[in-house]
């Protein structure tokens, strides 16, 4: 159990049987009545955002989480296989559990994927990946001082915007988070 002066950003707690994390809070001690606290918490499995109020003292439950690493083998009509790691128990996510994720996935990616008693919600992949360009238009020559860009589509599907002077068949590092060029790789 967690005490609301245990609250911090990022901490993960159990309402209703359903796993938040804390987006953010805030402690209020009003001249008058006693202190409480203030929070914003986003859903886990629905990615709802809910207000919360809670009293100087309350408690709220850990959530029953537990993160393994996932190996993704491959994707066939839109479902995801992965791997564990660990046990090599395969397991089968729909596209909709993948989310965003999805977009920078290639075979033999070694994922996070999250679960709630035992139950996947989520996966998270690695902050940067290693793309490889399949399609892109021709960069015309001398207008790369304008700092102009290009959309770029990646063996994984997704479509970037990138720098003009980036061919096809060139290894891009791509931040997941950003969904923003990074760097070529050689």
């Amino acid at each position: 159990m967690y005490t609301t002066s245990d609250f911090r950003k990022g901490l993960k707690v159990e309402i209703e049987g359903e796993p938040f994390v804390i987006v953010d809070f805030q402690h209020v001690k009003p001249g008058k009545g006693g202190a409480f606290v203030r929070t914003r918490m986003k859903s886990l499995v629905s990615g709802n955002v809910l207000d919360m109020t809670f009293r100087s003292g309350d408690k709220v439950d850990k959530p029953d989480l537990e993160e393994r690493d996932m190996q993704f083998l491959y994707e066939t009509n839109g479902e995801f296989h992965l791997m564990d790691t660990g046990n090599y128990e395969q397991l089968f996510l729909t596209a909709d559990q993948m989310g965003e994720s999805k977009d920078f996935l290639k075979e033999n990616l070694v994922i996070k994927a999250l679960f709630h008693n035992k139950r996947p919600i989520g996966v998270e992949v690695p902050m940067f990946v290693e793309l490889k360009v399949v399609q892109t238009e021709p960069g015309v020559r001398g207008d790369t001082a304008t700092g102009a860009t290009k959309a770029a589509t990646l063996e994984s599907g997704a479509v970037i915007q990138v720098p003009l002077f980036v061919e096809e068949g060139d290894v891009l590092r791509i931040d997941t988070r950003t969904r923003e060029y990074i760097t070529r790789v050689k």
